[in-house]
């Protein structure tokens, strides 16, 4: 697809949910701020800066709570574009902060607002018109998205500005999503069916507190975007099959997997990073789930064979970049070729524990085509005895949910 390589400057949606936040709120805590911003500015993860400045402000209302958590990640992730504001020059932390508030926030007094004397900012000028410049990405992810998304590049560029959806999924061992969004509206959290995934609750009530419910407590939920969700709801488990989770990290998709299968059947799982198996054992004592899931440690036996193999390869994860959107600055894409070796490596060593007639299911969280179809493709030139049963992919612009890949191959009887 042809690429785009420039975007009109008009104001996207990105933008016109920080024109929604409550910046007045910052006029008492302003001052606070300059080491917090200086930190992100030097590529510390804002959500960690974050997290120690609201603790560390102590006690604050809602509106300053929110103000101060925006203006923390907004710098972060709108550097570039304030580079382009401030003409490339050095400046304080508080200049970088008052040029985001005033030309993609639209601001105005903002000088007053956070403390500077009159004309301490440069003048005000036109957006860039390049979609790098324009959305604040890295040339290289910037070069990335217009050729995997080509004419809806500003499309996927805006929504990677934006935070994504909060989406429930049902501990179905415990209580059905009917059940769960019935008890969610008795406690004040509004909640809408999702749109790929049945089952899957898209939280529309602001500012829930969602681990302060009871529902939390009693595990009936986990924290899931539908994305995710979708890719453990492709591996098609049945009850009572016994299932391998390949990659499972702490185990989002292995929970997902583990109501599928019920406690008549088994998930058995493995992953390199033995702290995330520990969580994982507690998160599925926690659900319910510790006598479904089956931990192996680093791989799994070499002689297990399953009827579904699910492999969650790592990779980029740009598809997840609205997670954690200032770690554009800090991914290095010099390592994304040795990602498809890991790939290519895991994909072939799933394949080895599919029964005659199983499935084997192959995912990524990100846009790249040399993750996604280049892997895939190569893959089924290797095994041909797999038959392919579905490409999908979902994009943030598209479907409001993470960016993900997801192939699935019947192995022949």
């Amino acid at each position: 697809m042809t690429a785009v390589c420039s975007v009109t400057p008009t104001t996207g949606l990105a933008e016109e949910r920080l024109r929604a936040v409550p910046w007045r709120s910052l006029r008492r805590v302003a001052d606070e701020l300059d080491d917090p911003l200086a930190e992100v500015l030097a590529g510390a993860s804002a959500e960690r800066v974050v997290d120690r400045t609201l603790r560390r402000l102590g006690p604050l209302g809602r509106e300053e709570r929110t103000a101060v958590a925006e203006a923390l990640f907004g710098v972060a992730v709108w550097r570039l574009r304030i580079a382009h504001h401030l003409g490339r020059r050095a400046a304080a932390p508080r200049i970088h902060l008052a040029l985001f508030l005033r030309d993609l926030c639209g601001v105005r007094a903002v000088e007053d607002l956070v403390g500077l004397p009159p004309g301490a900012l440069p003048p005000e000028v036109a957006p860039p018109s390049d979609l790098g410049g324009r959305y604040s990405l890295p040339p290289w992810l910037a070069a990335i998205v217009r050729a995997e998304a080509g004419y809806g590049a500003a499309a996927l560029a805006d929504a990677l500005d934006r935070p994504g959806p909060v989406c429930l999924r049902a501990n179905t061992l415990r209580t059905s999503p009917a059940a769960l969004a019935a008890g969610l509206a008795r406690a004040g959290v509004e909640t809408r069916p999702g749109r790929l995934v049945p089952g899957a609750l898209v939280v529309t009530s602001p500012h829930a507190n969602l681990h302060g419910l009871e529902a939390w407590r009693e595990a009936l939920f986990e924290v899931q975007d539908e994305a995710s969700q979708l890719v453990a709801h492709s591996v098609a488990a049945a009850p009572g099959e016994r299932v391998l989770d390949l990659c499972a990290g702490a185990g989002g998709k292995t929970l997902a997997l583990a109501c599928a299968v019920g406690q008549g059947g088994q998930v058995h799982v493995s992953d390199p990073d033995a702290e995330k198996l520990r969580r994982l054992a507690t998160r599925a004592r926690r659900a319910g789930a510790e006598a479904i899931v089956r931990v192996h440690g680093e791989s799994a036996p070499p002689d297990l064979v399953v009827d579904r193999v699910l492999v969650d390869a790592p990779c980029s994860e740009l598809g997840a970049l609205r997670r954690g959107p200032d770690r554009r600055y800090r991914i290095d894409p010099a390592s994304f070729s040795e990602l498809e070796s890991l790939q290519r490596d895991l994909l072939s060593r799933g394949a080895s524990h599919v029964r005659p007639g199983g499935r084997l299911v192959y995912a990524t969280c990100t846009f790249r085509t040399e993750e996604d179809e280049a892997i895939a493709n190569g893959f089924e030139r290797a095994q041909a005895r797999f038959r392919r049963a579905a490409f999908v992919r979902t994009w943030p612009h598209r479907d409001e949910c993470d960016g993900f890949f997801i192939a699935a191959w019947q192995l022949e009887p």
